[in-house]
């Protein structure tokens, strides 16, 4: 289904229910597929809703350059539209970010993160080549490799338009520290302790800078290790949440 928000609309989809309403921001390249088996375990007592952000999956790209601060505004404007205002937030990495700067500015109940970063690192983070390496090397997911060759990556830096390469350039170099200690929400960070993408020493940085944080640590993962680990995952999620 979509919703027009900011002349672009917004691929989205929506199940389960319950109590909390939990909103997935995949990360860049990648699309729905890459948060729904999260979402899927969690269905049974939560509302989920996975968005394709624009850009990416069956999203068009913005017609303008945006900030990451104007991803953050249309998620909140369209949560606004779908009468959600204190939304549960996980994000996976260029998700991640945007999720941060969510809950820096709009109410939120909770915030998960999986690779998240927040500050400018190496220049690395959309290459398909490394991403597909990176998914061979997941058995919980080699299922997707086949949706991978077709979509992760097909929206890296030298397939995208203009637009797409100068949000990821703003992207990489955005440095959100500031926006970070804002943030009062409890905040779980998830992370994989050989993450080439965002290392370890980040995750420590952002439980620094925000007071009711805590980080898991999962040794041995990837910038994937939210689904190299998916039942370990979830379990900590419904812990946080309480459902």
């Amino acid at each position: 289904m979509y919703k027009r928000i900011k002349d672009v609309d917004i691929n989205y989809i929506d199940y389960g229910e319950g109590k909390n309403t939990i909103v997935f921001l995949h990360g860049w390249g990648q699309n729905i597929e890459m948060m729904k088996p999260v979402g899927d375990k969690l269905q049974k007592n939560n509302r989920i809703i996975i968005v394709d952000l624009p850009g990416f999956g069956e999203t068009k790209e913005p017609n303008t350059i945006w900030t990451m601060y104007d991803y953050a505004d249309a998620i909140k404007e369209f949560l606004t539209e779908l009468k959600i205002d204190n939304p549960i937030m996980v994000g996976h990495s260029f998700g991640g970010k945007i999720s941060l700067i969510y809950a820096s500015k709009y109410k939120t109940e909770k915030l998960i993160l999986f690779g998240s970063p927040f500050k400018k690192e190496i220049e690395k983070l959309s290459m398909k080549t490394k991403v597909l390496k990176s998914l061979k090397k997941v058995p919980v997911i080699k299922n997707l490799e086949g949706f991978a060759k077709k979509h992760i990556g097909s929206r890296d830096y030298k397939a995208a338009s203009d637009f797409m390469r100068k949000i990821l350039v703003e992207h990489v170099n955005l440095d959100i520290t500031e926006d970070v200690k804002k943030i009062k929400c409890p905040t779980l960070i998830v992370w994989g302790t050989m993450d080439s993408e965002v290392p370890i020493e980040r995750a420590y940085e952002l439980e620094k800078l925000i007071d009711d944080s805590a980080v898991i640590p999962y040794e041995g993962c990837t910038h994937y290790a939210y689904l190299e680990r998916l039942g370990e995952t979830i379990n900590i999620i419904k812990s946080f949440i309480g459902g």
